[in-house]
């Protein structure tokens, strides 16, 4: 049996130049980030900062709580010499889950334009049933046959161990427009191999 990922790891996604600014100048942002956390009596405290291909993560003595991440947040957003714009706020490791959302038209209504995953984000953003919702990546448009004008969505979310988020999201349906879709689990993103 292997152990898996240490839960006192802050994962915090940036784009690969930015995670490079930051690890020239780590012993100076964990000094910053240990000092923050400390004026606010926190438990935790920040060992060493490392890269990885999906940005940088904090290795901590202690599993975070949210008020710490929140500290982490607003000072990662303070820093001047990283671009702000593809930092996403920090977060604990987490498991995915899988969704697909069902009977999406493939061209948006009187037009020509076909569904794209930008589209689905920003749709996504909007609804209600997806507050606090993180996706793990860009959604996936798939063609339910190759000639077909309906399409399935995979969707993949940052969820806890026991997919918690997932089932609250799992058979519940919402308007794309004029069409009412429905979202099902399932195992794996097929974009996934």
């Amino acid at each position: 049996m292997t152990k898996g990922p240490s839960r006192k790891q802050i994962i915090i996604s940036m784009s690969m130049n930015s995670a490079k600014r930051v690890m020239t100048q780590s012993n100076t942002y964990i000094a910053n980030i240990n000092r923050l956390l400390k004026g606010v009596k926190s438990e935790i405290s920040a060992d060493y900062i490392h890269s990885d291909n999906k940005g940088i993560v904090i290795m901590t003595n202690k599993i975070a709580t949210f008020s710490d991440l929140n500290i982490m947040e607003k000072y990662m957003k303070e820093l001047n010499d990283i671009d702000l714009n593809n930092i996403m706020s920090p977060r604990l490791l987490q498991s995915k889950s899988y969704l697909k959302i069902l009977d999406i038209p493939y061209f948006l209504e009187d037009t020509n334009l076909s569904v794209m995953p930008d589209i689905i984000k920003r749709v996504i953003k909007c609804i209600h049933i997806f507050n606090n919702i993180v996706l793990a990546s860009y959604p996936w448009v798939i063609k339910t046959y190759p000639k077909s004008d309906i399409v399935m969505i995979y969707v993949d979310i940052w969820d806890s161990q026991d997919n918690t988020k997932a089932k609250c999201l799992i058979n519940r349906y919402f308007n794309i427009g004029w069409h009412i879709v429905t979202i099902r689990g399932i195992n794996m993103n097929p974009s996934i191999s």
